[in-house]
């Protein structure tokens, strides 16, 4: 009862602060609200049942709390639901495809009196629902070329019904659905960043009549606000400090004290521009021989060294990886491979500790690529400089493949030096940074199907008791049952660990469906063992997450790629070094977008239901 009333008092809070007409037109609020209700019906019944029941509605709507409390995942969601339809006219396309190559596919492999010819029919063919999903894996070219073996073997002619059928389906359908859901993905997010940059107009609008005229009335093109209160209220706003710091310098150029409302527009403007990393001064010197090092070191002739001897360094690695691939550790001398290694990371002690002396700590650890070669460094050295007797630390061997680990990592080093992987590199760390939102949708789906297959199929699949009694040729296909030992089927890969017994196995099993790769060795085994309708869950998660939610991302990635791009074509790669991209959603499709005019925010600031102003 304590829930109840809990939901009671979150109901009445909610919508007496909104507003019931705002609270009644807010889907996400209602939604939280019956979800909160069904959560609390279903705890109720888990306790009238002592909790042994196995079906619980609220493990399936928990994610909702996830999606509700991101604008970004909501807008995400709302693109989704606006491509819904063009997907589904491409979807309906596709399976019109899929349906009329069944149909001349049954007809072409038909069961022939001569059981030679018969392979295509008995292995792809026999059925309407094993022709279906025959062709539906050959849509993902995962049963390619194996699904016309049979046929081929027979009469090379057959592999033009094959072929016309992976052209038309996997080429041209495949990708224009891919085609179709990045320009809906791009529009819809075009729009959606447009309308977040006049919200921000209209709300650095409200501001400047806010602070302008408090109670006074007076036109707004006469309006001006004061500096010293400007910097007073900006003091108080949470902002970035580089932000910060350029809106400060830019509002204190205004000689006369007061800032009109064109400009207080464009002092914000500050908050769209990138941010240049400045370096701190080098160290001064008086003595001669530390003014040469600082001049060596600070040299990029003194990079490409440092390139060039890590490339060495991995080049001995491999050379002696080539000699020693077929020997056990006990065979393997490690003695020249020590002595190498000892050489080279003296050669990186050395310079990290003269670049240290040439830029200063501060201007050492200001680059980016000092700290990421001072990091192996000084963790090469650790690690070499470790007891290697074996049961006190570590045996030789594990040392010497550590250490030899850390030196390829190490040998990244390069990605900043070239211009192309520079700019490749900081679009991976942006999408990391950028698409939270997106992978939360994407981790949501995956806990949602994860469920629902632990529901449909937990215990399913359960390997024998035996396996060490069971090889391909001790045993014979049994007729009676779903186990086989074909070639290529779930027991003869011995696949047992992916199943949907627990929720950790069902998202590696999820994912390996994803991948699209052998996933038609899932679906057969999961029709075997259970029924054939199980073969629609496994299309709709390859079509949520292959088809859908992987295209979303190959959109998002061309994007981000290609505004990272054009923007570093006119810089050199110091430059790309040294600028930190403020490559966000806005700021990809920052061209694109339509400022608002002034005429446009005042009429809507007017008609603002929450900002009254006196004008």
């Amino acid at each position: 009862m304590s829930k109840l009333n809990i939901l009671d008092i979150l109901f009445v809070l909610q919508s007496y602060l909104i507003g019931w007409e705002e609270f009644r037109m807010n889907k996400w609020l209602i939604g939280y609200i019956v979800v909160i209700a069904a959560s609390v019906i279903d705890w109720m019944l888990s306790v009238s049942m002592v909790c042994n029941e196995n079906l619980r509605v609220r493990r399936l709507i928990r994610p909702f709390f996830l999606l509700q409390n991101s604008s970004l995942m909501k807008k995400t969601l709302k693109c989704i639901k606006r491509t819904l339809p063009e997907i589904a006219s491409v979807i309906l396309l596709l399976a019109l495809h899929l349906c009329l190559f069944t149909m001349i596919g049954m007809l072409i492999f038909s069961k022939s009196d001569d059981p030679k010819k018969n392979g295509e029919w008995e292995t792809y063919f026999k059925n309407l629902p094993k022709s279906l999903s025959s062709l539906l894996v050959l849509l993902t070219t995962a049963n390619n070329p194996d699904v016309m073996i049979p046929a081929y073997s027979l009469n090379r002619g057959y592999s033009i019904f094959f072929i016309l059928f992976s052209v038309f389906g996997t080429y041209l359908l495949m990708n224009l659905m891919t085609a179709i859901i990045y320009n809906q993905f791009r529009g819809y997010l075009l729009m959606s960043v447009q309308t977040s940059i006049i919200r921000r107009r209209l709300g650095i609008r409200a501001a400047f009549e806010v602070l302008c005229c408090p109670g006074r009335g007076h036109t707004s093109t006469q309006s001006e606000v004061a500096v010293n209160m400007f910097l007073q209220v900006l003091g108080r706003v949470h902002m970035k400090s580089h932000c910060r710091q350029a809106i400060i310098k830019a509002a204190q150029q205004f000689p006369d004290g007061f800032i009109n409302g064109e400009a207080f527009q464009r002092l914000f403007i500050e908050l769209d521009k990138d941010f240049m990393k400045e370096h701190p001064p080098k160290p001064e010197y008086s003595s001669p021989v530390l003014q040469h090092i600082q001049y060596m070191y600070s040299h990029f002739y003194i990079v490409v060294l440092g390139n060039v001897v890590a490339l060495a360094n991995v080049i001995c690695i491999c050379t002696v990886l080539v000699l020693n691939s077929e020997k056990s550790a006990s065979e393997k001398n490690n003695f020249y491979m020590e002595i190498l290694n000892c050489i080279f990371i003296l050669y990186y002690l050395i310079e990290m500790l003269l670049k240290i002396v040439a830029f200063g700590w501060r201007g050492y650890l200001s680059y980016r690529n000092n700290i990421f070669d001072g990091f192996f460094t000084v963790l090469l050295l650790v690690t070499f400089a470790r007891d290697p007797v074996p049961g006190r630390v570590m045996p030789l061997w594990e040392m010497v493949r550590l250490v030899n680990m850390l030196i390829v990592f190490r040998f990244l080093r390069i990605i900043p030096e070239i211009k192309l992987m520079a700019v490749v590199a900081s679009t991976l760390v942006d999408l990391v940074k950028n698409l939270r939102a997106f992978a939360g949708i994407l981790l949501v789906v995956y806990y949602v199907f994860a469920v629902l297959g632990i529901w449909l199929f937990q215990g399913a699949i359960t390997p024998p008791s035996n396996m060490s009694l069971i090889s391909n040729s001790s045993i014979e296909n049994k007729t009676d049952g779903p186990f086989s030992m074909d070639c290529g089927t779930f027991e003869q890969l011995e696949y047992w660990p992916n199943n949907f017994d627990d929720f950790a196995s069902s998202l590696v099993l999820l994912y390996n469906i994803m991948v699209v790769n052998n996933w038609h060795v899932f679906t057969d085994a999961y029709t075997r063992y259970t029924t054939e309708w199980s073969l629609v869950y496994f299309v709709a998660w390859w079509l949520t997450s292959s088809v859908m939610w992987v295209n979303l991302f190959v959109a998002l990635i061309l994007e981000n790629f290609t505004y990272k791009w054009d923007r570093s074509n006119a810089l050199s790669v110091e430059d790309v070094e040294r600028i930190a991209y403020q490559s966000t959603v806005q700021l990809i499709f920052r061209e694109h977008i339509q400022e608002p005019t002034e005429e446009e925010l005042l009429a809507q600031l007017q008609q603002h239901p929450h900002l009254h102003l006196s004008w």
